[in-house]
């Protein structure tokens, strides 16, 4: 019987070993080794996307928190778009190159922290997302990087 696997969760932060745990996460995932993307039996789940989930912030972004790695459909991004509209979350987003990947997920994360730092930004702390989609699925060919954080 093959089985997915709906979230995988890590205790972690943001130095450099946490950062590792993140990637060592990622990779587990998309190689197929936890089963988010593919079923046990290593059969790709065709419509599910991979979406990082960040929660239980123990002080802040200077803290430990979970980063839940969550396989998703469709609905969910639009939900997360009407909570936006609504003025729940406010979206972050980046494009650029297809082999820019790390370097536009870090620049969407400093324009969060800059604005929480400034002020501009009243961040709950309670649950944000980033996502990451590939060139290969976008129409212009572009990688995009989307942050919906949690605002009160």
């Amino acid at each position: 019987m093959a089985y997915i696997i709906d979230r995988v969760t890590i205790r972690t932060n943001n130095s450099e070993e946490g950062c590792e745990k993140i990637k060592g996460l990622w990779q587990d995932v998309m190689s197929g080794k936890i089963p988010l993307m593919f079923d046990s039996e290593h059969k790709f789940q065709e419509k599910r996307c991979p979406v990082a989930e960040y929660s239980n912030y123990e002080a802040g972004e200077t803290g430990a928190y979970d980063l839940s790695i969550l396989g998703v459909t469709a609905d969910f991004f639009q939900h997360l778009e009407q909570e936006a509209q609504n003025g729940h979350y406010i979206k972050y987003e980046e494009r650029g190159e297809p082999d820019q990947m790390d370097a536009l997920i870090c620049k969407a994360w400093q324009r969060v922290w800059e604005d929480h730092k400034k002020g501009t930004l009243a961040r709950t702390f309670t649950r944000d997302y980033e996502n990451a989609v590939p060139a290969e699925y976008t129409k212009d060919g572009k990688l995009y990087v989307c942050l919906y954080i949690a605002v009160s």
